[in-house]
């Protein structure tokens, strides 16, 4: 059953992902707000078609703490749902992403008309270089600016070492870090095509002020909130029998 829900899901998502970049097209001469707001409602549809089709809906903690301004998000990373969920929640923004996702067909034709910041992640100190050049004009332009700092989908458990190259822009720009914790690989896995019915949880950190902090210690502040809510949500999982495989 699982699979024929999952099944459903993927077919619906592609057909309207298709459709709505095909005709978002049309929107590139307008402003990016009515872009943007057009663009992503692949996203909005997505997550209710999922709701639908696999009983996957989800909860939010700490909605109070999610700024009407400008910010830079610092999610935890494990599959495509956690970068629709952030344009549902938070005010509009762009995303830093490898270069590659814009020469998609179709996709990447949607994703360029939404501003993003395309790095080469080869490039090292370029690619870092890019984010904060590029994610400072945006964060002046009232966007916030998302960020995997694990810089990869990461499975329940585990953790990566983060990359220097949001907190820099947050310490360069003085924008404050929102740090951004869920559980979702739980339900839909990295690599895994199936999703579990269930309520995702996600929890959102109060800002962290960044002027005067390093980037260095913008990414420890940011990475100890964003583990220890991991742990609490990776432990609620297991106390109830789940492991990060879904059947």
């Amino acid at each position: 059953m699982q699979f024929i829900r999952a099944s459903l899901f993927s077919i619906g998502s592609v057909l309207s992902m298709v459709f709505i970049a095909v005709t978002g097209l049309l929107t590139a001469p307008l402003p990016f707000h009515t872009r943007y707001l057009y663009l992503t409602r692949w996203g909005y549809l997505t997550l209710r078609w999922l709701k639908w089709t696999c009983r996957l809906d989800y909860e939010v903690i700490g909605r109070e703490n999610i700024p009407d301004e400008a910010c830079v998000i610092f999610c935890k990373h494990s599959s495509t749902w956690e970068t629709l969920v952030l344009q549902e929640l938070f005010p509009p923004q762009v995303w830093v992403l490898k270069r590659e996702l814009m020469w998609l067909p179709i996709f990447g034709w949607g994703l360029a008309l939404l501003k993003p910041i395309a790095i080469d992640r080869s490039s090292g100190k370029r690619a870092i270089e890019d984010i904060v050049k590029q994610g400072t004009q945006r964060l002046r332009d009232g966007l916030c600016v998302a960020i995997f700092p694990e810089g990869t989908r990461v499975a329940p458990g585990s953790e990566k070492k983060w990359g220097i190259g949001g907190a820099m822009l947050a310490e360069k720009s003085g924008y404050p870090v929102v740090p951004v914790a869920h559980n979702v690989g739980y339900y839909w896995a990295r690599r895994q095509f199936n999703k579990r019915p269930g309520r995702i949880k996600i929890v959102v950190g109060e800002p962290i002020a960044t002027r005067g902090l390093s980037a260095i210690e913008i990414n420890q502040r940011a990475a100890a909130w964003v583990r220890a809510q991991m742990e609490s949500l990776d432990a609620e999982q297991r106390a109830l029998g789940w492991d990060n495989k879904v059947n």
